[in-house]
């Protein structure tokens, strides 16, 4: 079964004072202060889970991963890349076509089937209603060529990266600005549940 959780990172940077103590590996013993950070372990602060991960945290975790700053979930067709062109589809749309009243068919439900049989809480179903509304924003305008270019806009099952990015450059421009108040507001608190539960869990201790 695939297991979701938080960029715990990103969730955490309200408390950078965080314990730094010591951490038993083996005969060995570790402090996460004295590790430059590299790409295979700049992550390695954070600990394995002490406490019991309930489904409701783990559902809480994968809504907070799809709508995250970081998530940069996208599709493309026509990339040019060794003398080849490729074509990047996005499995991580949380709805269906019909819901966000896209323009076409997206080429993976694999996320909406994932999430068929889970429950949410209402943070995280908040978070889902307000997204709803952005994906929809977005379909229900055409956007210029240059914002469709520059965001590789040419395939139904876009991501959230480019999702939030085309409505973010067409308020810039004002020809359909989009209000992220709902979004942002419904977003923030479930950050606001889940990031204390980093420490609760054992994740950082």
């Amino acid at each position: 079964m695939l297991q979701f959780y938080p960029p715990l990172m990103a969730m955490t940077t309200r408390f950078p004072d965080y314990s730094r103590k010591s951490l038993a590996g083996g005969n060995r013993v570790y402090n996460p202060s004295n590790l430059n950070p590299m790409r295979f372990n700049n992550r390695d602060q954070f600990l394995q889970p002490t406490g019991k991960l309930t489904h409701r945290f783990k559902t809480d975790c994968l809504v907070w991963m799809l709508f995250n700053g970081n998530n940069l979930a996208a599709s493309a067709d026509g990339l040019e890349w060794n003398g080849k062109k490729w074509s990047i589809l996005n499995h991580f749309i949380p709805y269906t076509e019909t819901e966000v009243a896209a323009s076409g068919r997206f080429g993976s439900d694999f996320m909406v089937e994932y999430m068929a049989d889970k429950t949410f809480s209402p943070e995280a179903q908040a978070v889902l209603d307000a997204g709803r509304k952005l994906w929809r924003a977005y379909f229900a305008v055409n956007d210029n060529w240059a914002i469709r270019d520059k965001l590789k806009l040419n395939r139904s099952d876009v991501g959230w990266y480019q999702i939030r990015n085309a409505l973010k450059l067409r308020a810039e421009k004002a020809a359909a600005p989009v209000n992220f108040d709902v979004f942002d507001k419904t977003y923030e608190k479930l950050s606001d549940k889940l990031r204390p539960m980093v420490y609760e869990l054992g994740f950082l201790r």
